[in-house]
C-alpha cells in the first residue's frame, strides 16, 4: 500500500501525529502506529515507538484481539447470504450437541446468547489452546448466565461456537475458510492467524514503574475465532473500506449495512453512554457522529478500528502492551479531527437521467392527520418521507419495481408504502403501513379511517 500523506493538510497531520504521540506516552506503550483511511484509501501513517530508529510501518503485524470477532462475523453473514442458514436457526440446529444449542446464530453475532463472557479457568487468553480442545471445554458445565436473548452480555465463547459453525458447514477450518473467503479476496496478505516477521512483540508495562515484561503470545486453539488473528494498519485500512462500502466478492453492501445496523438490547449505562453492539460490530455515539469498528486486546496487544461511514472518514490504531492507551478513544479522535478539519466535500447535484411520471406526481407535501410531511424523489430510484416541521418519523424507501417501495429505516423499516388510486386513475392517498396520507388534513375526498365529519373545518364561537 503507497501511503499518501500530501493528501491531508499540514495542520492535520500534525493533528493526527500529536494525538497518537500523547497517547504513547501519557499511555506508556512501547509503540503505537496508527493510519487513517479517507475516500477508500489511506491517506495518513503515523507511528510513535520508545525505541530510536525502529517506527514501526503499515506492514509491522500486531495482534488485534476481538476485531477477530469482526471477521468471523463476516464469514457467519457469507453462509446467510448463500442460503445455507438463517440468523433466526438456533445453534442446535447445524451443530448439535453443544449444550448452547437453543441460542440462535443472530443471538450469537449480537452476543445477546445468554452465555459467559469468558470460558472457564485457566485464564483463556493466557494459557494455550490445547487445555480446551473440545466445545465443552470452552463452554463449562453451565454455559448460560442470562436468558437468552434478554440482554447484552459479551462473550467470547459465543464466537467459539460460531467458529465451529464456520468450520462445520464448509468442512474446513476457521482459519482456512477465513484466508480463503475474506483476506485473499480482499487482498488482506498481512493478517494471519499466526505472527509473520516484521511483527511487534507483546509487552507487559508495570503500573508503577518504567519497566517491561514479556507477555506470551499463545495459540488459541477453539477460541480463536473470538480473538487470534495478528494484522497490520495497512490491512485494516483495506478491511474499514469492506465494512463501509461492501465488495460482492465478499459480502455486498447490503449485508455490511445489515452488520452495522444495531442488534442488541443496550444496558441502562450503555444507553447513557450512546453504545450499542451490531452483527460482529461495536456502535457508539460520539462527538456527534456515529462510528461503528470493534477494539481488541490480547495481554501485550491493544487495538481499535474506527469507521464514521457518513464522514467517509475510518481509523486504525494498535499498540503493543496490556494497557495503557485508551485505543477507542484515540481511533474515535482521529477519525474526528479529519472530519472536522477537512470536512467531506458532496458529490455535485445532478438530476435524474430519467423519471416515471407516475412517482413525480407523488413527490411533494403529504398528511398523515394534521402532520405535514414532504415526500421525495431520491438519485437511486426510490423516495423518501420526513416530516415538515424537522420532529418526527423519516425514513428512506427502496422501489420494489411494481409501484412500491419499501422502508429501510426507523420506524417504518419494513413497511410498504404504496399509493392508492381511484378508478380513473388519480390518487387517492398512500398507504404506509394502514397510515394514510392525503393531500390535506383529513382530506374529505380521501378514504380516510372514521371519515370526516361533514361540516369540515370549523372555528369555536
Amino acid at each position: 500500500m503507497t501511503t499518501i500523506q500530501e493528501e491531508l493538510l499540514p495542520g492535520t497531520r500534525r493533528a493526527l501525529l500529536h494525538r497518537i504521540a500523547v497517547a504513547q506516552s501519557e499511555g506508556r506503550s512501547p509503540s503505537l502506529v496508527a493510519a487513517v483511511v479517507r475516500d477508500g484509501r489511506t491517506v495518513w501513517h503515523g507511528a510513535r515507538t520508545s525505541v530510536d530508529g525502529h517506527a514501526p510501518d503499515e506492514n509491522v503485524q500486531y495482534r488485534i484481539g476481538s476485531i477477530t470477532k469482526t471477521f468471523t462475523a463476516v464469514l457467519v453473514l457469507r453462509l446467510r447470504d448463500e442460503g445455507l442458514l438463517d440468523l433466526g436457526d438456533r445453534l442446535e440446529k447445524h451443530v448439535p450437541g453443544t449444550g448452547a444449542g437453543e441460542a440462535t446464530i443472530a443471538e450469537l453475532l449480537a452476543h445477546t446468547s445468554g452465555l459467559a463472557a469468558e470460558s472457564p479457568a485457566p485464564w483463556w487468553e493466557r494459557s494455550p489452546g490445547s487445555l480446551r480442545p473440545e466445545l465443552a471445554d470452552v463452554l463449562g458445565d453451565d454455559p448460560f448466565l442470562h436468558p437468552i436473548g434478554r440482554r447484552f452480555h459479551y462473550s467470547n465463547p459465543g464466537y467459539t461456537l460460531l467458529g465451529a459453525l464456520v468450520e462445520q458447514l464448509r468442512g474446513a477450518s476457521w482459519e482456512e475458510v477465513l484466508r480463503r473467503e475474506v483476506l485473499e479476496p480482499l487482498g488482506l496478505n498481512r493478517t494471519s492467524a499466526q505472527p509473520s516477521a516484521p511483527h511487534a512483540g507483546g509487552w507487559a508495562v508495570h503500573p508503577w514503574a518504567d519497566v517491561l515484561l514479556p507477555e506470551p503470545a499463545e495459540d488459541l486453539g477453539r477460541m480463536a475465532p473470538a480473538g487470534q488473528l495478528w494484522s497490520t494498519t495497512g490491512d485494516l485500512a483495506r478491511f474499514a473500506v469492506f465494512l463501509a462500502q461492501g465488495d460482492d466478492r465478499v459480502l455486498n453492501a447490503e449485508t455490511v449495512r445489515e452488520m452495522r445496523m444495531p442488534a442488541a438490547p443496550a444496558e441502562a449505562a450503555d444507553v447513557a453512554d450512546g453504545v450499542t453492539y451490531g452483527l460482529g460490530l461495536q456502535i457508539q455515539h460520539r462527538d456527534g457522529r456515529q462510528l461503528i469498528g470493534h477494539s481488541g486486546s490480547l495481554p501485550g496487544f491493544l487495538a481499535n478500528l474506527t469507521i464514521s461511514v457518513a464522514d467517509d472518514v475510518a481509523a486504525v490504531a494498535l499498540a503493543n502492551c496490556t494497557s495503557g492507551p485508551l485505543l477507542a478513544a484515540v481511533g474515535a479522535d482521529l477519525v474526528r479531527i479529519v472530519a472536522e478539519a477537512e470536512p467531506r466535500i458532496p458529490e455535485p447535484w445532478r438530476p435524474l437521467t430519467d423519471v416515471d411520471a407516475s412517482v413525480l406526481e407523488l413527490a411533494g407535501q403529504w398528511y398523515w392527520g394534521t402532520y405535514a410531511f414532504a415526500l421525495r424523489l431520491t438519485g437511486d430510484g426510490g423516495v423518501s418521507l420526513e416530516p415538515l416541521s424537522g420532529n418526527g418519523r423519516r425514513s428512506r424507501f427502496r422501489a420494489n419495481g411494481d409501484g412500491t417501495w419499501t422502508g429501510l429505516e426507523g420506524y417504518y423499516a419494513g413497511e410498504l408504502l404504496r399509493a392508492v388510486r381511484r378508478p380513473d386513475g388519480s390518487v387517492s392517498h398512500l398507504d404506509l403501513g394502514s397510515f394514510v396520507f392525503t393531500r390535506q388534513p383529513y382530506d374529505e375526498n380521501a378514504e380516510v379511517p372514521g371519515g370526516v365529519d361533514p361540516e369540515g373545518w370549523r372555528g369555536i364561537r
